[in-house]
């Protein structure tokens, strides 16, 4: 973590096709296709390589927005806000304060356990990905661009935390129905009172005992 941090600039104006393409390259080494499991815009890549079949199945936790979903709650605004207002973070990374931490993740939390894992997990992060997501419905060609029509996908399991202000149920709600084309299973389960850090965050074991018995369910 602390190398990381140390040499966060490295990932600077690294995009979402750039992430995909080295995921793809390290699925591709494997015995077989893995389950795919991912948070925020992890989940997204997990939507995105599952669409292209470079997965057995998969969850996307808390995803970020794919083209065609068109909510905007203003809790979402407020909590890319660090990255939106200087146009220049498209080509730099960012880190959270502890208080935009707060608000974007932690606001389910008490303070001081917020503030524990700003402390613990937070790194520098590109802002080029906000900025391609936000663009998503204006491009033709966008990376947020998923094949949510795919019928011959692996199973999917949508999650969402229903107190998030970085990813609200409005979101993920209108992702799940981006996949009312496709006969292939997607699946929405809902932690209410949980947000955008129910993954790390001291109830994390519910959310990983949720997948488990999801992944069983559909023999993964």
């Amino acid at each position: 973590m602390a190398e990381t941090r140390e040499h966060g600039d490295d990932m600077a104006d690294r995009g979402i096709d750039d992430v995909f393409a080295h995921l793809v390259k390290l699925i591709k080494g494997l015995d077989q296709p893995p389950v795919l499991i991912g948070h925020s815009f992890g989940g997204m890549l997990v939507e995105k390589l599952l669409g292209e079949n470079h997965g057995a199945g998969g969850i996307a936790i808390d995803a970020a927005q794919i083209k065609g979903v068109l909510p905007l709650p203003l809790s979402s605004l407020r909590a890319t806000l660090p990255v939106f207002k200087n146009p220049a973070n498209r080509h730099r990374v960012v880190s959270l304060t502890a208080d935009q931490f707060a608000f974007a993740f932690g606001n389910a939390l008490t303070r001081d356990e917020s503030h524990q894992l700003h402390d613990a997990w937070t790194i520098p992060s590109p802002g080029r990905p906000l900025f391609e997501a936000a663009a998503a419905n204006f491009s033709l060609h966008s990376p947020a661009k998923v094949a949510t029509d795919n019928p011959d996908r692996g199973p999917l399991l949508l999650i969402m935390g229903g107190e998030d202000h970085t990813v609200p149920e409005a979101i993920t709600t209108s992702t799940l129905k981006q996949y009312r084309g496709s006969p292939a299973v997607t699946d929405l389960v809902e932690f209410a009172g949980r947000g955008h850090s129910l993954t790390v965050d001291s109830g994390w074991r519910l959310v990983a005992e949720s997948c488990l018995s999801w992944l069983d369910a559909q023999e993964l």
